[in-house]
């Protein structure tokens, strides 16, 4: 091994024996309650709720899949994607935060969000709670498998490790920080992870354009590719090297790619970050850190495919090889040891989501399924134990899932995405915003979220061309109306439930 190769491996080391030092120290407040474990007491401050959920949400998809796409096809797609997260965070913070902090107090002191649904519409047959929580276990196997890809990616691109290996030891190091310090632990890694992501975006997109001349020698490279810097055209590269005639990316990709922004009202990782709050005077505050945060991080994120390829011109020539191109910047342009702090952020941000997706799920799993309709007495400690059970089993499916190293990481992190905006976002806006919303279109729209979801990115995205988010998005979001209106008026209990939580 080079001397090279050690020094990023001993910054490496240092980042792992940090977030399990982490771990360790939340490990007796976590274990005192499931509220502590699940949600920390609703005790996180505005720096830390608003890093965590922009950390968990960001996952490696930043440093490896959106500078891949930004890389391979150029500014178009990419830039379109980032503009929609960020008016989609935007407006999750600013409609969305406030609301689902009191209403998940009120609504029987919901930990979780299948817990919100069910307390939310007075499920007493659990059903809609089953359901949520079945979805959140689903997608999330998917989106932890994307984690796992993006660091066995990691290690064999700078070291030429065994991917499968390096995927399954990443895995274990998630697994064992997650299982021991619970919520808390997990925030509290993702505020480091969040800080380090965005440094080390920046100073690997400083660094490139410096080393290819500027800002104007940078530009004039990238003019010469047909298409590369346009917003409504996509370039094309071709196998051989070079680039073909690029191809038109025009309203409806422009209107897929915006269409991200939806997902936030339906991903949980993010929505139990509002729950979790200390406070609602404080969410203001964090809205400005998170969209902040994210401006400077999508756009480094961007520009740092854009400027690869002016740098490593003809690297990669497809698009699983082209989500390296961060790591191979990094290896390239900076010192060793700075070079595996740098590439840390990938693994933080991977780290960081898988964490969070992990716990979610195990948190649905055992509150929701075995607490709710198994064992409903079930005490703190049972129910920790089926949590951290659940753990295992997500952590071996995602394993599973990541076991192709061939796998792109946007195209898995879209189908995770899609699959909860249009699960979860309109219910969780007809919730929060619409008295009339009953049980049974709750249970109609979720459903059909779900379900339109996955037929249609079998059956329809290549022939339609749009995003499966949007169009599912709306469709529940009819049946969620639909189904309300021809069914029997919430109780007055619920209305008043209701005009308490959002007044």
């Amino acid at each position: 091994m080079l001397e090279a190769d050690i020094w990023i491996i001993v910054a490496m080391v240092i980042y792992f024996v940090g977030v399990m030092a982490v771990g360790a120290i939340y490990t007796k407040r976590s274990n005192k309650s499931s509220t502590e474990y699940f949600i920390g007491g609703r005790s996180l401050g505005p720096w830390l709720t608003a890093l965590s959920a922009e950390a968990s949400d960001m996952s490696g998809w930043l440093l490896m899949g959106l500078p891949g796409l930004a890389y391979f096809s150029g500014c178009s797609e990419a830039g379109w994607t980032a503009v929609g997260l960020i008016i989609g965070t935007y407006l999750n913070w600013r409609f969305v935060a406030k609301r689902l902090r009191r209403y998940s107090e009120v609504a029987g002191n919901s930990i979780t969000l299948p817990d919100f649904f069910s307390n939310r519409f007075h499920d007493k047959k659990k059903i809609l709670m089953t359901i949520s929580a079945l979805i959140i276990l689903v997608f999330f196997c998917v989106y932890v498998g994307s984690c796992f890809v993006t660091c066995g990616k990691l290690f064999n691109t700078l070291f030429g490790f065994d991917y499968v290996h390096m995927m399954i030891f990443a895995a274990l190091i998630v697994f064992a920080y997650t299982f021991l310090g619970g919520y808390l632990s997990v925030c509290t890694t993702d505020l480091i992870q969040s800080l380090l992501m965005c440094g080390a975006l920046a100073v690997v997109f400083i660094g490139t354009v410096a080393s290819i001349g500027g800002v104007e020698n940078c530009a004039n490279a990238l003019r010469d590719i047909p298409g590369f810097i346009s917003v409504t055209l996509s370039a094309n590269p071709l196998e051989q090297g070079g680039f073909g005639v690029p191809t038109e990316y025009g309203i409806v990709g422009i209107i897929s790619a915006i269409s991200w922004g939806l997902g936030y009202f339906g991903i949980p990782h993010v929505l139990v970050r509002f729950m979790s709050i200390k406070s609602e005077k404080d969410i203001k505050k964090s809205r400005i850190i998170a969209v902040v945060w994210l401006v400077i991080s999508l756009g480094c994120a961007v520009c740092i495919g854009l400027v690869g390829r002016a740098f490593l011109p003809d690297m990669f020539t497809t698009k699983a090889t082209a989500e390296t191109i961060f790591i191979v910047l990094s290896k390239v342009l900076l010192p060793s040891f700075l070079c595996g702090i740098v590439v840390t952020g990938i693994l933080a941000a991977s780290m960081s989501s898988s964490s969070s997706y992990l716990l979610i799920a195990s948190s649905s799993i055992a509150k929701n399924i075995y607490k709710g309709l198994i064992k409903k007495d079930a005490n703190d400690e049972q129910v920790m134990f089926v949590a951290r059970v659940t753990l295992v089993i997500v952590m071996a499916f995602g394993i599973f899932t990541a076991l192709d190293e061939n796998n792109t990481i946007f195209n898995i992190v879209s189908y995770a995405w899609a699959g909860f905006g249009a699960s979860f976002g309109p219910l969780v806006i007809m919730s929060l915003y619409w008295r009339r919303t009953t049980l049974s279109g709750a249970v109609a729209g979720m459903l059909t979220g779900a379900i339109s979801v996955i037929l249609y990115e079998c059956f329809l995205r290549d022939i339609v061309g749009l995003y499966s988010l949007l169009p599912c998005f709306i469709l529940s979001l009819l049946v969620i109306v639909i189904v309300s209106l021809l069914s029997r008026k919430p109780s007055k209990e619920i209305q008043s439930e209701f005009d308490s939580a959002i007044n």
